[in-house]
């Protein structure tokens, strides 16, 4: 039932307030509804070049417009109409930045039933954004009906990583090493993560560093362990240390490059390595798919043999398991449905589905060789006459080799607007491998499949592991 403040209702000095953190989503958006195409909005290379900013910068209006989502939605609410604004716009808000907006009731003019609001706009920062003055006519009733369809309506809903970060929010948060967090976005994504209780961040890097990055975004890592280190390479090999002596169940990449971190990780004297091949698996929240959907392996393995296929495909099945999905359909990719000799994943896939009917591969249904169409729709695999039990209900899509399985997840991240979030397996724990381009969703979507696969790990005792030697 939707509700509203009638003009009698209100009182002076009473207010609401509202977070909201820009996304290259927001911005796209705004710019085709606007139809400001302003290229410091699109291109970094502008935003340096006319803003010295180092990231995209948001639309001034687009802060503005949330003044009036408060007004129209929460106070007064439903029946508000706008009179007048007055604003003055003190900054730039960068991609990624989250502003509060407030609005307050400054006085009450009983002869028009208006009600005037001071409205401010600040970034997490605490630096002002957006002042001003906003004067509506307030509602003289309340709403009679539940209210329109429209009011929950989203123009691209993904609900896929809020339904798995709320699955986990009970669960106790595991001791994280957080390897080199020396960025806005690596230091931020581990303290979110620990404020909403997923992880108990380590912090490993320089010390000082570490500290002036914190006092400069606001960041209170006062109870956070730090573990001083000389430089990124240093910091990769304490972190894994910490995983390697039982203090970190998990793995986070912070602002190192991934070959270092990964270095440090399969060394065959100090590292994690374990009997298993080390992959990845990449899941992702599709809007135009009704689940997660997860792609293996699109970041580790180049070519991978049939037998490394095997370990990437097991791998997989124990990440998806640990999050509640006890038998995942899985679409072994081709180019084409029918084995045929010329194409080697044919071949390979056919193998695999015949070893997970012989029980070598458990814990799934798996099928393929299928084209990525009959994978995903089944009207598409029925028009070519292909009977298949993971057609268009497929959880997870097992790639011939790397550089299909990235083409294929960032076609889906930029064209399709997926959010993604990884996570290596293979070693003793779970790695988070987040980079600069993941949302703030899924940096915390990836902290969430670490979490849940690191205590279905403390079920089983084949997971503790033992180094390869």
């Amino acid at each position: 039932m939707i509700t509203n403040k009638t003009f009698d209702e209100i009182e002076i000095g009473e207010s609401v307030s509202m977070e909201r953190t820009l996304t290259k989503q927001d911005i796209d958006l705004f710019g085709i509804l606007s139809g400001d195409m302003n290229p410091t909005h699109f291109s970094d290379e502008y935003a340096q070049m006319l803003l010295e900013r180092h990231k995209l910068v948001g639309h001034s209006m687009w802060g503005a417009s949330l003044l009036s989502s408060l007004l129209g939605n929460e106070l007064p609410g439903p029946g508000t109409v706008y009179q007048s604004q007055q604003l003055e716009f003190h900054g730039a808000v960068e991609m990624g930045d989250t502003l509060t907006i407030t609005v307050r009731v400054k006085d009450k003019v009983p002869s028009e039933g208006s009600v005037i609001f001071d409205c401010s706009v600040t970034n997490q920062r605490q630096e002002k954004i957006i002042t001003g003055e906003a004067k509506v006519k307030a509602p003289t009733h309340k709403p009679t009906e539940a209210g329109s369809p429209y009011a929950s309506l989203e123009i691209r809903p993904k609900e896929a990583f809020n339904k798995l970060i709320d699955h986990v929010k009970g669960y106790e948060p595991i001791p994280t090493a957080v390897c080199y967090p020396c960025s806005e976005e690596a230091l931020k994504g581990a303290m979110e993560a620990a404020q909403i209780g997923l992880i108990d961040p380590i912090l490993v890097g320089p010390q000082a560093e570490i500290y002036t990055l914190a006092q400069k975004l606001n960041l209170d890592i006062s109870s956070c362990r730090l573990v001083d280190a000389n430089d990124s390479i240093d910091s990769a090999a304490q972190a894994v240390a910490l995983c390697r002596q039982g203090e970190a169940e998990a793995l986070m990449k912070g602002s190192l490059h991934t070959d270092e971190i990964m270095r440090a990780v399969t060394n065959r004297d100090t590292g994690l390595r374990t009997g298993s091949r080390i992959s990845h698996v990449m899941a992702l929240d599709v809007p135009t798919y009704p689940k997660p959907l997860f792609i293996t392996d699109a970041a580790i393995n180049i070519y991978p043999t049939l037998e490394d296929k095997v370990d990437i495909l097991k791998n997989a099945i124990q990440l998806v398991q640990a999050l509640n999905i006890s038998q995942p359909k899985v679409a072994i990719l081709s180019a084409v449905e029918t084995v045929t000799p010329k194409i080697t994943s044919t071949l390979e896939a056919a193998a695999l589905c015949k070893m997970a009917d012989r029980g070598q591969i458990k814990g799934a249904i798996v099928d393929g060789p299928l084209a990525f169409d009959n994978a995903i729709s089944k009207e598409a695999a029925l028009i070519k006459g292909i009977d298949s039990p993971v057609s268009g209900e497929v959880d997870m899509l097992l790639v011939p080799d790397l550089e299909s399985g990235n083409m294929l997840f960032k076609q889906l991240c930029y064209l399709a607007k997926a959010d993604s979030a990884g996570l290596v397996l293979g070693a003793r724990v779970p790695i988070m491998l987040t980079s600069r381009a993941d949302s703030a969703k899924g940096r915390l979507a990836s902290c969430a499949v670490a979490v849940a696969y690191a205590h279905w790990r403390r079920q089983d005792p084949q997971f503790k592991g033992s180094v390869q030697s």
